[in-house]
C-alpha cells in the first residue's frame, strides 16, 4: 500500500471558502450602494427603480431555471431509447 497524501486544494479548507463568500458579499453590497450614489442615464422610467438591474437579473435567472426544468420534460427521451 502506498501512503500518498491527497493534495489539498484551495477550497478544501472551510476558512478559504468563508473568505471567498465574505469577499463576494462585500462586493455585492458595495455595488448595491454604488447604485444609489452614481448617476445613471436611464432611457425608461422603470430603470429609475433602485437596484433595478440586480432585481431584473435575479428574476431572469430564476425564470430561466424554471423554464429549463419544464423544457426537460418535453425533450427528454426514455432511458432505453437507443436500445430498441
Amino acid at each position: 500500500m502506498s501512503d500518498k497524501k491527497e493534495k489539498i486544494h484551495l477550497f478544501d479548507r472551510p476558512e478559504n471558502v468563508k473568505r471567498l463568500l465574505t469577499g463576494f458579499y462585500a462586493i455585492c453590497i458595495l455595488l448595491l450602494l454604488a447604485d444609489f450614489v452614481l448617476h445613471r442615464h436611464v432611457g425608461f422610467d422603470w430603470e429609475k427603480i433602485p437596484a433595478f438591474y440586480a432585481l431584473y437579473g435575479f428574476i431572469a435567472c430564476v425564470l430561466l431555471v424554471l423554464i429549463a426544468k419544464k423544457l426537460r420534460n418535453v425533450v427528454m427521451r426514455k432511458e432505453d431509447y437507443y436500445d430498441e
